[in-house]
């Protein structure tokens, strides 16, 4: 037989075994289905057809072998991946059907982009692994004997991410500065409260600092400017819709390590209390420090900051229900008057819902992993890297 003859009796043999499968004669189908996989054994699209008609003959496990022929082939096949935890499911054994729906919805397509059966098939698989990935959490927290561990403090944070992660609950985040990385900092999404004796003195001016910000609003904002300002020809990516909007603003201090005089002096409170944080103070970059102001039903989109020398802090001031703030894998609600100190290296997002303005205060600090001589190193590099290239490129920090 030439190479077009099979060609040609292979398609009518693929055809023929569709017809009869969707006429209700799986028998036939698969008799068919095998003879065209006698002629091409590396064709996926066999296999699953034999797959389909074993299964629809009640052989679960023959038909779990020809979608194992379709993996051999090629492992990440979504089809198979997914008809094979349907197969494990029905043959109960659960742990393999859950483990494997984890691996297919990974690697699914859009929901959108799949015919009905299929996003039904889908959409079962994710909520049969989410139980077991429910469950097989509960069972790492009982084993461990964490029942009297707080969930606030170091320890038991750290072991909630790590039997998240362990049960495939959690995505572990790195850091990724658009810049600035110095080696061996611990990438850490919020910090340990501790680190920074200096956060409950701050936290202590909240009201003052409150009322400052209320002034900037009283008079008209003229000093609000939008967050994000993109110069023309800029590549805006995700800031697309942010770029020089008043939907997010910001009513600058510091900015880029000069002071705002004439905001500084209607915020006298707020300089006052920025002075016991401990800052970085790089010429052209550093320290920063202002209100930011999120409208309305406004999103600031997922992204990463530009240096993990330099960690973030945010007082929250005016938070009506509806806001939050995500960085890495751990969501958390602004609560007026506590403060977090967070690492903007590591992706991050924050929402208002509401219909109310929402206000904080964002300073930058030192990472406090890093010891003087580090911190002097880092200030020294930056500073010759500005010589180098003639100065600070617009948009960068520390």
């Amino acid at each position: 037989m030439t190479s077009a003859e099979e060609t040609a009796t292979l398609a009518a043999l693929k055809d023929s075994a569709d017809h009869a499968l969707r006429s209700g004669d799986p028998r036939r189908a698969r008799e068919l289905f095998q003879r065209a996989l006698n002629l091409a054994p590396r064709r996926i699209e066999l296999h699953m057809g034999l797959a389909a008609c074993e299964r629809a003959l009640g052989d679960l496990e023959a038909s779990l072998a020809s979608v194992e022929g379709a993996l051999a082939i090629e492992p990440r096949f979504f089809p198979a991946l997914l008809m094979k935890g349907s197969l494990l499911e029905a043959l109960g054994r659960t742990t393999a059907a859950a483990t494997l729906y984890g691996v297919a919805t990974k690697l699914a397509p859009p929901l959108d982009s799949l015919a009905e059966p299929t996003r039904r098939a889908l959409t079962h698989a994710r909520e049969v692994h989410d139980r077991h990935a429910a469950d097989l959490a509960a069972s790492l927290r009982a084993e461990a004997g964490l029942e009297d561990v707080s969930p606030t403090t170091a320890l038991g944070r750290k072991a909630d991410i790590f039997i998240e992660a362990m049960a495939g609950r959690r995505k572990i985040f790195h850091q990724e500065p658009v810049q600035f990385h110095y080696p061996g900092l611990p990438a850490i999404e919020f910090h340990e409260r501790s680190q920074f004796p200096w956060l409950e003195a701050l936290e202590a001016r909240t009201e003052a600092i409150r009322a400052e910000v209320l002034s900037v609003w009283s008079d008209g904002s003229p000093g609000l400017e939008p967050y994000v300002s993109y110069p023309p020809g800029a590549p805006v990516d995700q800031w697309a819709d942010l770029n020089h909007s008043l939907d997010w603003t910001a009513y600058h201090l510091w900015f880029y390590g000069e002071r705002v005089e004439q905001h500084c002096q209607k915020c006298p409170e707020t300089v006052a209390a920025l002075e016991m944080v401990d800052q970085p103070h790089i010429r052209g970059r550093s320290p920063a420090a202002m209100f930011s102001i999120l409208k309305p039903r406004t999103r600031i989109p997922p992204h990463t900051g530009v240096s993990n020398a330099r960690l973030v802090v945010h007082l929250p001031l005016i938070v009506p229900d509806g806001c939050a703030f995500r960085v890495g894998g751990e969501t958390r609600p602004w609560r007026e008057g506590e403060a977090w100190v967070f690492d903007d290296t590591i992706e991050h997002e924050a929402w208002n819902d509401s219909g109310l303005p929402r206000a904080i205060l964002i300073c930058d600090c030192w990472a406090p992993t890093l010891s003087d001589e580090e911190r002097e190193l880092i200030c020294r590099l930056t500073a010759a890297l500005d010589r180098f290239q003639g100065g600070p490129v617009t948009g960068e920090g520390l």
